[in-house]
């Protein structure tokens, strides 16, 4: 997953991070409900978004290439 999340490009990463937040939404709704049973999907997904804004920071910087 990590490999992964360096071969994106800017856009594809705000797409990821989107989508990321939106996984972290429905398994909120799950654990609440009660239907849910891997609890650790919302830190793993939390993890995933705190990479992806990484990248996104060293892209502005210009420490990473497009």
């Amino acid at each position: 997953m990590k490999g992964h999340l360096e071969e994106l490009t800017s856009d594809e990463l705000i797409k990821a991070l989107n989508e990321s937040k939106s996984k972290i939404q429905e398994a909120r709704f799950k654990v609440v409900t009660g239907n849910m049973d891997n609890t650790k999907l919302i830190r793993e997904e939390k993890k995933k978004i705190a990479r992806i804004l990484t990248l996104k920071k060293e892209y502005d910087l210009g420490k990473r290439k497009k």
